[in-house]
């Protein structure tokens, strides 16, 4: 199923599969629903797979308003209410890279409605910088479009970032074409200071209650010593199983599908 539901007066385009208890996955920036393609079918025989393109990235809407680390956790609850998830059913988040800032914000701010939570190669910010250039994304966008950048260089540039993309090339082109992917791209990257430092204040305020659902950090090290402390670092700190998914880069659904369902999986089965 590939409906749209309109949440906050704007268009979100929401892929559902499988059959189970409901297991969302969060892209990380810049990136579509179909880039959880190569998860999805080793999945969907256990769970219920919900996918959703965030404002101005894949085919929803563009956003109508900055996004915040509380607003993300809010829009994952919106896109479960809209299709009917029972509130009194708690459901896996899963979030890649930035997306693992929404994951995290929702199981704080929800924590009624998260069995579990499972973070794959979540970006981490210890001292993020809320600093907020909307107007800046904004101008650097309409001049980009004008120039007709998207069109023109659009899917090269998303060939070149993803390797081994095994997207069709008529998807990438109607996605990474258009004006409205690079501005929700724009927008998102401009405010990743201010929902990383939105997320550390939900730290302070929302913490996660001991127990109640268990947690996965699931890194690709890819030889960097560096950022692996940086996962084992953000796993302590949420008291979270770490597992490292070798070899991978860092879009592990792409490289890896099966490490990340089998964490989805082994961390569903120690919440039930």
């Amino acid at each position: 199923m590939t409906p749209f539901a309109r949440i906050g007066g704007v268009a979100h385009h929401v892929a559902v599969d499988g059959t189970g208890p409901v297991c969302v996955l969060l892209a990380g920036l810049g990136l579509s629903w179909f880039d959880w393609d190569p998860v999805v079918p080793l999945l969907a025989p256990h769970r219920t797979v919900v996918r959703f393109d965030r404002p101005g990235h894949g085919l929803s809407a563009p956003a109508a308003a900055p996004p915040t680390a509380t607003g993300e956790a809010d829009r994952i609850a919106a896109v479960l209410d809209a299709l009917g998830v029972p509130g009194t059913e708690p459901v896996t988040v899963v979030g890649h890279s930035i997306a693992g800032f929404h994951a995290e914000a929702f199981a704080r701010l929800h924590p009624g409605r998260t069995a579990a939570l499972v973070l794959v190669d979540s970006s981490v910010e210890e001292r993020p910088r809320p600093t907020r250039t909307t107007a800046v994304s904004r101008i650097l966008g309409a001049a980009l479009s004008a120039a007709g950048v998207p069109a023109a260089l659009g899917p090269a540039v998303r060939r070149a970032a993803v390797r081994h993309d095994p997207a069709p090339t008529a998807l990438i082109r109607r996605v990474y074409g258009t004006s409205r992917v690079l501005r929700g791209a724009l927008l998102e990257n401009a405010h990743y200071g201010a929902v990383a430092a939105g997320l550390l204040a939900l730290r302070a305020t929302h913490p996660l209650p001991p127990g109640l659902h268990p947690v996965t950090v699931l890194a690709a090290p890819d030889g960097s010593a560096r950022w692996e402390r940086r996962q084992r670092a953000l796993a302590r700190r949420l008291g979270a199983r770490y597992e490292a998914a070798v070899p991978s880069g860092h879009l592990v659904m792409l490289d890896r599908p099966d490490a990340v369902v089998r964490a989805v999986l082994r961390t569903g089965q120690e919440a039930a």
